[in-house]
């Protein structure tokens, strides 16, 4: 008998001894809180990338699964998209079949049309406002949505958008199931959330961590998450998230501050960039104040060194004097601001406004906000170098997109706002910047710049679904956003990170989102 207990003892011993432990990737993320989870995220695009792209999926996705070339749009839990050939303003999508969501329903052609009437219904018992502000920027376009059989939905359109698809992959998509069982309480969706993501909801502990197991379940097989568990942690502070780093609270950090990047790969970490699209700069007020005048708009691009942003931020981003930047199919031959401090000042001078006061709201730290304090710094003594004098108004990342949903007639008080932005596709890299269709509050024209000669390009555009004559139009807009000088522009990011020696496989896209899921946690 005592010969038995001992086997038994040994068994359990060993079988313990080889168990697996619970492999954790651990992301001490920019944002301040942590993004909601009841379908779009807050948070700016960070929200997205982290929680949205992990508890959900949209009918089209973006490609992240190579790090060579721009990511394109593939698809999700739609397998395949076409504009009607009777009407141009109206697209179908054949949606994946075999598909569940986290609870156990089912994915169908009624869940796609439920979700678009929470965004746009406000007679919809599921109608949220909160999710009608996070998506009218990729949706405010659309008149509705019609299932026209159990594989295949409609969305009919206000007007001719050949773009229309590439809107899309930032629309995540919610159980009804779930949401109709708790009742449309969104308090109890964000604590139970139900998608058709990579990774399921564990717990949360509100303003401190998000924790998600992987999906195993998941219809994207080659997508099936290589650890067990995501851990979500806000750390806005660039010292903080070093720190944690260093000391094993955490093996993947977004946005290193430059100056911890030598103390960070002499202890081993994988310091990771990749040129992606993306633009740090201002937009500007076209409602009223000193940037209606395009000399004065003209005068601040020639302000700056952008030399020196790229050496304070240790060479993790490169000059920018375009809304895109090199390399970008729409690119072209922009009007390039080479630093010119004296043009500067002669065009203040010329425009009688000297010296030019103006307002500019900033951020603390935020989704692609790169280092903003002391970027700004650097950009506001640069302009009152030359003849201006600015007030940097700060506030944290939220606050600041609240000021860049509401537009510059909410807010006549700044002159422009310190909003990164993605260019993951030509219109949200080039058109929601400057056609009337996305002035605020509808889209993200936060300054509401209009012109004829950019209203029928745009339409031109829209029209057009031979994509090389398409390409030669977004070129022309790109080349006259630059004319016009609808921006401040100052660099482009190359999306430092930096990762624990002990994870393997991460592929960094061409992208402001990025795929966690292939992600090993060694021991």
């Amino acid at each position: 008998m005592r010969f038995r207990n001992v086997l038994t003892a040994l068994a359990v011993l060993l079988a313990s001894a080889g168990a697996r432990a619970e492999s954790v990737l651990t992301v001490a993320m920019t944002a301040g809180d942590i993004p909601i989870t009841t379908g779009i995220p807050d948070q700016g695009s960070e929200g997205v990338r982290f929680v949205g792209y992990s508890l959900y999926d949209a009918l089209v996705l973006f490609d992240l699964s190579h790090s060579d070339r721009a990511a394109g749009i593939r698809p999700g839990l739609a397998t395949s998209w076409k504009v009607d050939p009777a009407d141009k303003k109206r697209w179908l999508f054949t949606l994946r079949q075999g598909v569940k969501w986290h609870d156990g329903c089912p994915f169908t052609a009624d869940d796609v049309v439920w979700n678009f009437q929470r965004i746009l219904d406000q007679k919809s018992p599921q109608f949220d406002p909160l999710q009608f502000a996070l998506g009218r920027s990729y949706v405010g376009n659309v008149v509705s949505v019609d299932k026209v059989d159990d594989q295949t939905v409609a969305i009919n359109l206000d007007r001719v958008m050949s773009l229309f698809p590439q809107l899309l992959p930032q629309v995540m998509l919610v159980s009804r199931c779930n949401a109709e069982a708790l009742k449309y309480d969104r308090n109890a969706m964000m604590f139970h959330p139900s998608g058709t993501g990579p990774y399921r909801y564990s717990n949360m502990v509100a303003h401190e961590r998000l924790e998600l197991l992987a999906n195993k379940d998941y219809w994207d097989k080659d997508r099936i998450p290589k650890h067990d568990k995501l851990v979500l942690i806000p750390m806005p502070e660039a010292s903080t998230r070093a720190a944690a780093l260093l000391s094993g609270q955490v093996n993947f950090i977004e946005a290193p501050d430059p100056d911890t990047i030598p103390r960070l790969k002499a202890a081993g970490m994988n310091v990771v960039t990749n040129t992606y699209p993306h633009n740090w700069g201002y937009q500007l007020n076209f409602e009223n104040g000193p940037m209606t005048d395009i000399r004065v708009r003209r005068a601040a691009n020639y302000a700056l060194n952008r030399q020196d942003v790229v050496e304070l931020l240790g060479g993790t981003a490169i000059a920018g004097y375009s809304t895109a930047p090199p390399g970008m199919p729409y690119y072209g031959n922009p009007v390039k601001y080479e630093y010119d401090p004296a043009k500067a000042t002669a065009l203040l001078k010329e425009a009688g406004c000297y010296p030019c006061k103006i307002n500019l709201a900033i951020s603390t730290s935020g989704s692609g906000q790169m280092q903003p304090l002391p970027m700004n710094e650097v950009v506001k003594s640069q302009l009152d170098a030359v003849g201006f004098d600015v007030t940097l108004t700060t506030m944290d990342w939220n606050a600041l997109l609240n000021v860049s949903r509401a537009g510059a007639e909410k807010f006549p008080e700044f002159s422009g706002i310190n909003v990164s932005r993605n260019l993951v596709d030509p219109f949200n890299g080039l058109i929601r910047h400057v056609w009337s269709g996305q002035w605020t509050p509808a889209g993200a024209n936060w300054g509401h710049y209009k012109t004829p000669e950019s209203e029928a390009l745009i339409n031109a555009i829209f029209n057009e679904f031979d994509d090389a004559k398409r390409m030669v139009l977004l070129t022309k807009l790109h080349e006259m956003m630059n004319d016009q000088a609808v921006m401040i522009w100052v660099a482009h990011d190359l999306n430092p990170r930096a990762l624990s020696p002990k994870l393997k496989g991460f592929v960094q896209a061409q992208s402001w989102f990025q795929d966690l899921t292939p992600i090993v946690v060694t021991p």
